[in-house]
């Protein structure tokens, strides 16, 4: 780049920042914001994009560059966010939606041994609760899901069918989001998954920054022996952040999510090198070439390969060995990324407060609503916080979403409240699609293709979180003063004056 052009990207760059600083401040985290917050006037969204000038700088900077393209911002994510988690590989991809596709799509390549293949017919384990595109991959890759309950107070997975649900040469892989942030009993997943070797595949999209414990002797016994970078051990347990402990794992960066690109997603690939090909093929068109965008000759034998029935010397760059997809994201977004990547620690402490702060805020409605709960504990309590069952694991959510049930006892419904809620402009959600199961999707499919999933139990608990529970949000841009008007306007709604 020539001096007259740098001073020109230069000047550019100070006035974006110059720009977003005046355009921008609603974007900002709550300890920054300094626009007023007028009660019921100004709008409270669940979730949102929080940025300041570093993002918008990022963006703008690599866009003047011109790559576009995943290239030289879309690298340093990629292994950035690796070394945030702590697994072998990050993998980025369009959407969230898109890396639940890919990560699948790995398990069916034809270089994994049979028995680990996943193939048209077989079957994968998940939980009939949640958000419609951990499941849509299943079916599109012509496999089976078979769905298991949930657990009302935590929205993760009643473990208590598993065995049941497994079929011996069908089930292949388990497959399952951390529900808003709280993850599911890794415990007895692993150890599920172990006993009859499967794959294990986290949905993490919700809970990026949660973390999972597990006493050192079972941790071992599974093959983990390290914490995540940067958590402290204890001497008693392997603490390791979610998506670290299956085989693969998938975030999103929807601008609801824990960090943002806009849109964008990543596979982790937690510790087999071989699933980074598998996954990065399908994700680029099926390809077998390995090669960045923009180089050449990686392998060094370019012209030298002979694969399939293609003669030998065929372009390595233009051999196929899956029927895969183009899910990459652009490089802008990846830069943006990195600016966020690094305030993710503050994000997730915030999102811990804001959940926290909201559980005191409205402990005494006891009488209407029941509470969401982290995994492995039984209770909780003001002064002392969670009481812990006697597994020795625990748990520490980075939350997406403060859910709460309303009781069947209290005069009004889910719907109720969230359309009052809606009325007074906080945002507020359902539980995704709610048992899945009953979507018009799935009921249409099972018309057309009754063996098109399975079902194991009553799905009772789905079923509550369908017809009874509702989240706030819990993210970085919530002020005091919109968490406190959100509490006064549920317990006016539940106790009027």
């Amino acid at each position: 780049m020539n001096k007259k052009a740098e001073e020109l990207k230069k000047e550019i760059l100070r006035l974006t920042r110059e720009y977003s600083t005046l355009l921008h401040q609603p974007n900002l985290p709550a300890s920054k914001q300094q626009l007023p917050f007028v009660p019921g006037e100004t709008t409270i969204p669940y979730a949102g994009r929080v940025f300041d000038a570093d993002e918008v700088e990022a963006a703008v900077g690599s866009t003047l560059d011109f790559w576009l393209t995943l290239g030289k911002e879309g690298a340093a994510f990629e292994k950035e966010l690796a070394s945030f988690l702590g697994v072998k590989y990050s993998l980025l991809v369009n959407s969230g939606s898109s890396a639940n596709l890919v990560a699948l799509a790995a398990l069916t390549t034809h270089k994994l041994p049979t028995h680990k293949r996943l193939q048209p017919g077989d079957e994968v384990i998940t939980v009939a609760a949640g958000f419609p595109t951990t499941v849509a991959p299943i079916i599109q890759l012509g496999a089976v899901p078979v769905f298991l309950d949930n657990h009302p107070s935590t929205g993760n997975i009643d473990v208590a069918l598993l065995e049941e649900a497994f079929s011996p040469g069908k089930t292949k892989v388990v497959m399952m989001a951390h529900a808003l942030g709280n993850p599911f009993d890794l415990g007895t997943v692993l150890a599920f998954c172990r006993r009859h070797d499967l794959w294990l595949i986290e949905d993490n999209c919700d809970a990026l920054g949660s973390t999972y414990s597990l006493p050192c002797e079972q941790a071992a016994a599974l093959g983990i022996t390290e914490n995540s970078p940067g958590i402290p051990s204890n001497g008693k347990c392997i603490t390791r952040y979610t998506g670290t402990w299956g085989d693969l794992s998938t975030q999103s960066f929807y601008p609801p999510h824990h960090l943002t690109m806009g849109e964008g997603g990543a596979v982790n690939i937690i510790s087999r090198s071989p699933l980074k090909a598998y996954a990065e093929s399908f994700r680029d068109w099926g390809r077998d070439c390995w090669c960045a965008s923009g180089k050449d000759n990686t392998c060094n034998k370019r012209f030298e390969w002979q694969l399939g029935e293609l003669p030998k010397g065929y372009d390595h760059k233009y051999i196929y060995s899956h029927l895969g997809f183009n899910l990459k994201p652009l490089d802008p977004q990846a830069a943006i990324g990195r600016q966020q990547l690094k305030k993710l620690p503050f994000f997730i402490e915030a999102r811990k407060k804001n959940w926290e702060y909201l559980r005191v805020g409205l402990a005494d409605l006891e009488n209407f609503f029941e509470f969401s709960q982290p995994t492995h504990t039984t209770a909780w309590n003001k002064e002392t916080g969670f009481t812990w069952d006697g597994s020795g694991c625990k748990t520490d959510c980075s939350w997406f979403g403060f859910m709460l049930r309303v009781k069947s006892s209290a005069p009004f419904s889910h719907t109720d409240l969230a359309r009052h809620l809606d009325q007074k402009k906080i945002g507020n959600r359902m539980f995704f699609g709610g048992n899945l199961v009953r979507q018009p999707a799935f009921v249409q499919l099972k018309r057309d293709r009754p063996s098109a999933f399975r079902v194991v139990g009553q799905l009772s608990g789905a079923d509550e979180i369908m017809s009874k529970a509702l989240f706030l949000g819990t993210y970085p841009g919530l002020t005091r003063a919109m968490l406190d008007y959100e509490i006064g306007v549920i317990r006016s709604f539940c106790v009027p004056s």
